[in-house]
């Protein structure tokens, strides 16, 4: 069997020479008393013994896993780290008790995270995840294995457990050392662990948001929901962080999250999904996109579906409103800027209102005429007929209605690219951008005729 598809019901059932291990030093005769007396025995049994005494416990299964590296017993500790904290998430804290201060409790899970196989790295960041989290918190910031941020005892530090768990859960995400498990592991670790602020930040600074964008998609099994679930609880975690916003809406997230909300009839699942929405409403142009991406209307849909979940009624209908606000605040421009970033151009009445021209030519200054030169990107690189079609006519309009209309796209090399649609296959293309090389070669002849005159 390969070590990777081993349960923790299969290697706990292995016989562990404990006794050669106290013979060869490798174990002391109070840790041999303990583990004969935990070995084998009942869960209700091995539950008094943690009860009783369940730091020295930690402290014999912490010391097996830094002094003995037969691969076996390292599965089997570690089998029974998992099993105890797995029956009890509470006993997590067990690892922190003051008794264990001078224990380096964290470096040999992370060292076998690093160097184990998939048994061992799996166990050991699930018990990491758990251990970490349980730690205790000060006023004065957090206090890593019972010892103070100013003791001299060289223990590994809580940043660099936290650095190293997030760079490994990264790299799971983009190379799984597991073909159908190592995904689903980092996910449930991160999940747990994004909780933390400093957490949030070292995610982000691993370029750690843009691997969760592609996880985000309708699912129908139960793993691929629960999995589902997961991301999009990790994402809403990240929607509490600021720089992890700028993320989100970069890497497109938003429409994602909304095919989810749509398809999806697992409530646990709308629920954070639209937690994130009212989270992500007001920052940024998150608003103006789940406008353009129809979300009042799916949100009308949800409303009238039988939810048990209270506080998703509330988020629903709080989620409805502020859209209803986003939608009364947006100007004609903005909904015209939302239209052309996004690339879904089409023609919808503002195209062709003279008046939406007139009053908003200035607007395409912004930003170092930035609109203007999505429009021009959008020319260069979309294969749909329609946007194509708009954006001439957009550039087209722009030339008519700004004073220096011509001069700036022929600055920015938009004729040559506009020129090489005048033989496309759809028709309104051609004739769209037709219209925008006459406005150009117009104002051209127009100038020229004027200086011969004057």
């Amino acid at each position: 069997m390969e070590r990777a598809e081993l349960t923790t019901e299969q290697v706990l059932k292995r016989d562990i020479p404990w006794e050669t291990y106290m013979t060869t030093k490798l174990i002391s005769g109070t840790g041999l008393q303990l583990l004969r007396r935990y070995d084998n025995r009942a869960e209700s049994v091995r539950a008094q013994l943690l009860d009783d005494d369940g730091p020295a416990y930690v402290q014999v299964f912490v010391s097996i896993l830094r002094d003995i590296f037969k691969e076996e017993t390292v599965e089997y500790v570690l089998a029974l780290i998992d099993e105890m904290l797995t029956a009890n998430p509470k006993r997590a804290r067990l690892f922190h008790d003051k008794s264990l201060a001078k224990e380096d409790t964290y470096e040999p899970f992370l060292r076998l995270l690093l160097k184990g196989n998939w048994f061992i790295k799996e166990k050991s960041c699930k018990i990491l995840a758990l251990t970490v989290s349980a730690r205790p918190k000060t006023q004065n910031g957090v206090v890593a294995n019972g010892v103070a941020s100013n003791s001299k005892t060289k223990l590994t530090t809580i940043d660099a457990v936290l650095r190293g768990l997030v760079e490994w859960l990264c790299t799971q995400l983009k190379k799984p050392s597991h073909p159908s498990r190592g995904i689903p592991t980092a996910i449930n670790c991160l999940a747990a662990l994004l909780k933390e602020p400093v957490v949030r930040s070292s995610f982000v600074q691993a370029d750690g948001v843009k691997l969760l964008i592609p996880l985000i998609c309708p699912a129908s099994t139960q793993q691929s929901i629960q999995l589902l679930y997961e991301t999009c609880l990790c994402v809403w975690l990240l929607s509490y962080y600021e720089p992890a916003i700028e993320y989100l809406a970069t890497f497109r997230a938003l429409p994602r999250l909304v095919d989810v909300v749509r398809s999806s009839t697992k409530e646990k699942v709308v629920r954070v999904v639209v937690l994130t929405f009212r989270n992500l409403l007001s920052k940024g142009t998150c608003g103006a996109q789940m406008v353009d991406l129809g979300l009042p209307q799916i949100i009308q849909s949800l409303k009238a579906q039988a939810w048990s979940d209270e506080d998703l009624l509330e988020a629903l209908n709080q989620l409805e409103d502020g859209l209803k606000d986003n939608i009364k605040k947006l100007s004609s421009f903005d909904k015209y800027k939302q239209e052309v970033l996004l690339g879904h151009l089409d023609w919808s009445p503002m195209h062709k209102d003279p008046l939406f021209w007139r009053d908003n030519i200035t607007c395409f200054e912004e930003n170092d005429f930035q609109i203007l030169r999505v429009l021009i990107t959008i020319v260069d690189s979309s294969n749909d007929p329609r946007p194509l079609a708009v954006a001439c006519f957009d550039i087209s309009q722009f030339i008519q209605h700004h004073p220096a209309g011509r001069v700036i796209v022929n600055d920015l090399k938009a004729k040559e690219r506009v020129m090489k649609l005048m033989n496309h296959e759809s028709a309104e293309v051609t004739r769209n951008a037709l219209l925008c090389i006459q406005r150009l070669f117009l104002g051209a002849k127009y100038a020229s005729f004027l200086q011969e005159w004057s």
